[in-house]
């Protein structure tokens, strides 16, 4: 089980990766804001609760597909770019087993390591 979503994500993030290449957008911001999500890890620093709820609200898909709705409506390009950047992030983590994390544990325990 683990294994297949590891497979999954990484086809994820390779789609996310072609998408954002055939759109033209430039290369050297995808690799900038691919690390921006790890941010959401300064709530560890307060504690474990908040550090899990702090960081599992940058790493679901929920924001970034708000993002991609909005560039619907607004056709503004960074709104797309940062959308694709932010899935493309969560892809990758889940590919080397990074997940959602559990308040009442240490940020290695996953929702991943659980499957």
């Amino acid at each position: 089980m683990k294994q297949m979503v590891r497979i999954e994500n990484g086809f994820a993030f390779a789609l996310s990766f072609y998408i954002y290449m055939h759109l033209n957008f430039p290369i050297w911001l995808f690799f900038v804001l691919l690390v921006v999500p790890d941010i959401t890890m300064i709530g560890y620093a307060i504690n474990k609760k908040i550090g899990a709820i702090v960081y599992n609200f940058g790493h679901t898909f929920i924001l970034p597909l708000l993002l991609a709705l909005c560039y619907l409506y607004f056709s503004k390009d960074y709104l797309l770019i940062i959308s694709i950047t932010w899935i493309a992030h969560i892809c990758m983590d889940r590919v080397i087993g990074a997940g959602l994390k559990y308040q009442d544990s240490s940020f290695t325990k996953t929702h991943i390591q659980r499957l």
